[in-house]
């Protein structure tokens, strides 16, 4: 691992070495029995090995992620203010469009009801969610925008 790389490129890198990992993983899983008489398809031992160094690095890289999203200004605070800002809208906007598919009937079956039916109403006020949610999406778009132009300026602390 270089020691001198932007945020953006050791954030790939991570991503890169949790894929690893859970390759290794399954390749362990796979190889750590075999049938009397045939030899295993791959040694177990070697690739518990080869997983334990590609964890420590996965280790490094987390440690100097997150120091530098501590340290790195974005905004009124810091990358890590700023994640944890776009995980609650996130969220938010999750929460409002549920809300408002679920008042609006959307995936309930209502279908045509027979007068004889009673008749369901929505409880909450449908288009007033979705703009809420709408705007909600735009303030999630430029803040994810703020955050990956900040992690292809940022360098990655040590």
């Amino acid at each position: 691992m270089s020691e001198e790389m932007k945020l953006a490129e050791a954030l790939a890198l991570r991503a890169d070495a949790t894929k690893r990992i859970e390759q290794l993983r399954a390749r362990i899983v796979a190889s750590a029995r075999y049938q009397e008489g045939e030899p295993p398809a791959e040694d177990a031992a070697e690739l518990l090995t080869e997983v334990g160094n590609v964890l420590t690095e996965l280790e490094t890289l987390i440690r100097r992620i997150n120091r530098t999203n501590a340290q790195t200004p974005l905004g009124d605070g810091t990358v890590t203010d700023a994640l944890a800002r776009r995980d609650v809208l996130r969220v938010r906007h999750s929460v409002l469009t549920a809300s408002a598919d679920a008042a609006a009937g959307r995936g309930q079956g209502f279908g045509r009801q027979l007068r004889s039916e009673l008749r369901q109403l929505a409880a909450l006020p449908v288009a007033e969610l979705r703009e809420q949610a709408d705007r909600v999406a735009v303030e999630l778009r430029h803040l994810d925008t703020d955050i990956q132009r900040t992690n292809w300026e940022a360098d990655l602390l040590h």
